[in-house]
């Protein structure tokens, strides 16, 4: 498939194009203490629809600085960075936030669940930012989502009283709240036991098979070998991909 790198879409659209994500010459570097700090060191990545790739690599290697910058949540300081046709560099701040909330899906590593809100009002909560069902849909979407993930007789509890495994079940509904084509998935098994942890990974397998595209952040290469692809940080480069064949 090809991009074509002066497309930019309306940020508004919920459709995502059937185009793979393509960093060109992307570096991304922070000043820190006065010293600038080499986060990514000229990647050049692309990610098919429908992939389910995994990005390993030690503390400090870029992994996060390349999840957020596939997310829009950070910008490339050099490069071209394209997500389904949309060229994100020329996004104001606000076209960015209305973009991502529609088009990407994240679950964070401690699941950020609102304490104050029910699982039900969470799914639901990046819904009513981005308003892309109405309201008297919403609530009727987000239990079709907790069904799906399997928790849906926990929708009217507060994540307190939930367990480990299931507070991950309500932060991929969450992530899948506004049915973005895009889901970025960062360390989503770091505090689970070995039998949820399956659970999670059929659930993110799954969402690729159905033409989702994933990404997931992970210190654990014996998920990772579960994935399509493994992309192998180290110091801000990809030093190795690995097919799921060869892994």
């Amino acid at each position: 498939m090809k991009i074509n790198s002066t497309t930019t879409l309306d940020p508004d659209q919920v459709a995502f194009p059937s185009d793979s994500i393509t960093f060109t010459g992307v570096t991304k570097s922070y000043v820190t203490e006065g010293e600038p700090f080499l986060a990514i060191d000229n990647i050049d990545l692309a990610i098919r629809q429908g992939e389910f790739l995994a990005i390993v690599g030690k503390s400090g290697s870029g992994k996060s600085t390349l999840m957020n910058l596939i997310a829009g949540i950070d910008r490339a300081t050099s490069g071209s960075v394209h997500v389904g046709g949309q060229t994100l560099t020329p996004l104001s701040e606000d076209q960015m936030a209305s973009w991502r909330g529609r088009n990407v899906g994240v679950v964070f590593q401690f699941h950020q669940l609102m304490p104050t809100l029910t699982v039900l009002e969470n799914v639901m909560l990046p819904m009513d930012f981005c308003n892309v069902y109405r309201a008297k849909e919403r609530s009727q979407k987000a239990t079709a989502l907790l069904e799906s993930v399997g928790i849906a007789d926990q929708a009217h509890k507060f994540p307190a009283a939930l367990s480990g495994g299931q507070r991950a079940r309500v932060a991929i509904a969450r992530a899948l709240a506004n049915d973005p084509p895009l889901v970025i998935a960062d360390e989503p098994t770091g505090n689970l036991d070995s039998r949820t942890t399956d659970a999670m990974i059929d659930l993110l397998r799954q969402l690729a098979t159905d033409g989702k595209t994933i990404v997931m952040v992970t210190h654990e290469r014996d998920i990772a070998s579960r994935v399509d692809r493994v992309i192998t940080l180290v110091d801000g480069r990809i030093a190795e991909h690995q097919e799921t064949s060869d892994v």
